[in-house]
């Protein structure tokens, strides 16, 4: 007897509609139909529940089905937003934890709520719930509520930064990663936005073209200050070049060929141009990153500055920062004041809006500082220079420079695991923007004066008109309404904290650096006595001498600045023989250079040089004195020194080792063989390299190796203006004679005393292999 519908089945106890709940009657069913399961929501509820105790799924399954049948379109949306603050709650521990439990990856812990919810669909549907108002032709669909975006972007950011593979595959849809730039429209969804977007590009495997979102000129001009600062954490993904991740891809063969095959500007360089055609943007930047504290707006509302504020804390040592400085003022009033009721009047809850505001300050100004930098070293250069001195943002810096970016020593600030001096701390990393845009800034350019105030300049002139020589043209043609205000510029208020540097710091290195740049370019006799007037030398060489500093990166720094202070400069080596006055000081200087000549060689180049020109001023009785006085000349003038040096130089590279940090080395050598060729004496270098290379009895391999260096050399120089520009403004030999003095090298005529191939016998003779060959 058949049974009727809904009825027991006498053998297995289930009703008919039960049956057709069985996940597999489900899955059979779909086989057959072609129309199987799509989503984690279609599982049955029952079969849901049932295993949800086991799996301790928490109920988020049977949530996402809620959330799918309440988010049909027409549907009550305040049930939907119901549903989503629930799992928004389960979910939002988990990403707590994941910020706050020493920050780990997704593959070291396990987080098993954003794991189903991501398992059983829930990305997808609230992608698909955040963007079906542009998928609709529907006039008459349920508007969404600002708090339902909200809450559906945390939950999805949530997932990105728990659950592996998240961001990835969001990142991947290209048509969510544009509708997400049209909510910043909103402030209300600012925030949340900027987050999602940041995670999103961040893992993005290709570049977002700017000028594919819709009407970005219209988006940032309708960007507040804040909205702007925090726009520019997105734009920074945007406009650098992507970091390879690799050292063989930095080698310069590899980027070579990668320039050969990729002519076009990247996508970096074009997201630069559409930044560059938006009306107002650098102005506003320009605003941005000078402002007071005191002129920012927006924060006076302390709740309102609390839920800007979330968006920072997924960085433990911003929270740490923002305590430390707290207490650093309720000591500062302890001491001002013992009056208890003056204290009590003051909690600490009242004074953090102020911390806040500081930190949060800085935390906008890195960002901003960090789009100049990547701006002003792109092909758009001049263009961005010209923008940033007509805003006047080096003086706007100098304002701030004591109150704001140097109001203290940050290395007993704040501590970050081993690395005291770690940029993840909000000052630390403002001050290393701070002097990268400086050094980006002063780099071979002519706007460097602007970061000296009129007192100062003058200064310079006079120094030039005392001298007897012509002021620097740049100088001359400095607009003096864009220079520094106050009593002292920038670059002098930056050698002032310099000095006080402690001697571990890291800061050293980028201080070194950002002064180094103001003196890179066509030398200035003028602007080497302003710097030495203020001590800069002996500041050099205490700290290589007798500061104990054994970190590589700041001594390459402070050996470069000395080559570039000291250069063609006869005061400058008067001075170095007044303070390395005893052969134990000479003997330490040495032992640092020849510790590492990668590190030192720039340094090396510049004795070498100026010792050249100095033979040649004998006639001046002040050049004659220091050249019989100085040990550094002294040393450097003996021909066996010279050449030890020329060997240790061609011998630590190799053209598949070369970068543009040790391509310097290479040069180097080249100009102790060009100053040779001058004075006749090519044939003798080479000749000793010959010696050289048979008295440690490896005969062809040191001028085999010097032989492909300069070949790699003819094809990188040759078509790079830049390079060859500073090659000739940094050594004052024109860049025709290093082209001809390489050729001479090369050449392959073996009678031919100048030729490198004269000295290798023809059974050690390899000048003919391509050396791209590994």
């Amino acid at each position: 007897m058949a049974t009727s519908v809904g009825a027991e089945s006498p053998r297995t106890g289930l009703t008919r509609r039960s049956r057709s709940r069985n996940i597999l009657s489900r899955i059979r069913h779909g086989q057959i139909t072609g129309r199987g399961l799509s989503r984690g929501t279609q599982i049955p509820e029952a079969l849901l529940q049932e295993r949800d105790k086991r799996a301790r799924w928490h109920g988020i399954p049977v949530l996402l089905q809620k959330l799918y049948e309440s988010s049909h379109p027409n549907s009550d949306l305040s049930q939907t937003h119901g549903v989503v603050k629930e799992m928004s709650s389960l979910l939002s521990m988990e990403a707590m934890s994941f910020v706050t439990e020493d920050r780990k990856t997704a593959q070291e812990s396990t987080f098993p709520n954003t794991y189903t919810f991501d398992l059983f669909g829930g990305v997808d549907l609230l992608v698909e719930i955040l963007m079906r108002p542009t998928l609709t032709t529907q006039k008459n669909t349920s508007k969404m509520s600002d708090d339902l975006v909200k809450d559906c972007l945390s939950v999805l950011y949530n997932c990105c930064i728990c659950t592996e593979g998240v961001t990835k595959s969001l990142a991947s849809r290209n048509d969510f990663v544009l509708f997400l730039f049209t909510l910043m429209t909103n402030k209300k969804t600012f925030l949340q936005t900027a987050t999602l977007i940041e995670d999103i590009l961040g893992v993005k495997k290709e570049m977002i073209q700017l000028e594919d979102i819709p009407n970005l000129p219209t988006l940032v001009q309708s960007f507040d200050q804040q909205q702007l600062a925090n726009f520019c954490r997105i734009l920074s993904v945007t406009i650098s070049e992507p970091d390879v991740g690799n050292d063989d891809k930095h080698t310069l063969l590899a980027k070579n060929a990668q320039q050969k095959k990729n002519a076009s500007p990247s996508r970096a360089e074009v997201n630069q141009v559409t930044l560059l055609n938006i009306p107002g943007f650098i102005e506003r930047l320009c605003k941005l990153a000078t402002r007071k504290v005191s002129e920012a707006t927006g924060t006076s509302n302390f709740l309102q500055e609390l839920e800007d504020w979330y968006t920072w804390l997924d960085n433990a040592l911003v929270l740490d920062a923002l305590m430390q400085m707290a207490t650093e003022e309720a000591e500062h009033s302890s001491t001002e004041s013992s009056d208890e009721s003056s204290l009590a009047t003051s909690p600490l809850r009242h004074r953090l809006p102020q911390s806040m505001k500081i930190v949060h300050e800085i935390m906008y100004k890195v960002e901003v500082l960090y789009v100049l930098c990547v701006l002003l070293m792109g092909r758009q250069r001049n263009q961005v220079h010209k923008m940033l001195a007509e805003f006047r943002l080096i003086p706007g810096l100098n304002n701030l420079f004591d109150k704001l970016i140097w109001r203290k020593q940050t290395s007993n600030h704040v501590l970050h695991g081993q690395n005291q001096n770690c940029d993840c701390s909000p000052e630390i990393s403002f001050k290393i923007q701070f002097l990268r845009l400086l050094q980006s800034f002063s780099d071979h350019h002519e706007n460097k004066y602007l970061l000296l105030n009129s007192q100062e300049l003058n200064e310079l002139s006079a120094i030039s008109l005392k001298a007897n020589i012509p002021e620097v043209e740049a100088l001359v043609n400095t607009d003096r309404s864009l220079v520094c205000d106050g009593k002292k510029g920038l670059l002098t208020r930056l050698l002032a904290v310099m000095k006080r540097e402690p001697a571990d710091s890291s800061f050293r290195f980028w201080q070194a650096r950002a002064v180094e740049s103001f003196l890179r370019g066509a030398t200035s006799y003028a602007d080497q006595v302003f710097l030495l007037k203020r001590g800069l030398l002996e500041h050099i060489l205490f700290c290589i001498i007798d500061s104990g500093c054994k970190s590589r990166d700041v001594l390459q720094s402070y050996f470069d600045l000395l080559g570039e202070l000291m250069k063609f400069n006869i005061d400058a080596f008067r001075r170095f023989n007044k303070y390395v006055n005893t052969e134990e000081k000479f003997q330490i200087f040495l032992n640092q250079i020849n510790s590492s000549l990668v590190d030192s060689n720039m340094l090396v180049r510049c004795i070498v040089l100026s010792l050249d020109r100095f033979e040649n001023q004998t006639e001046d009785v002040k050049v004659v004195e220091v050249l019989s006085e100085c040990c550094l000349l002294s040393y450097m003038s003996r021909v066996e020194n010279r050449l030890s040096f020329l060997f240790r130089l061609v011998n630590i590279i190799n053209v598949q080792t070369l970068t543009q940090e040790n391509v310097s080395c290479l040069n180097t050598s080249l100009v102790v063989l060009m100053l040779a060729r001058r004075k006749g004496k090519l044939p003798f270098y080479l000749n000793a390299l010959r010696e050289k290379e048979y008295a440690e009895k490896y005969p062809g391999c040191l001028l085999n190796n010097f032989h492909n260096l300069l070949r790699f050399w003819q094809r990188h120089y040759l078509n790079k203006d830049k390079d060859s520009t500073c090659l000739e403004n940094s050594s004052c030999i024109s860049f025709s004679y290093w082209k001809e003095t390489v050729s001479v090298l090369l050449s392959s005529d073996r009678t031919s005393l100048c030729a490198i191939a004269s000295y290798i016998d023809e059974a050690f003779m390899d000048l003919e292999r391509d050396f791209l060959e590994v």
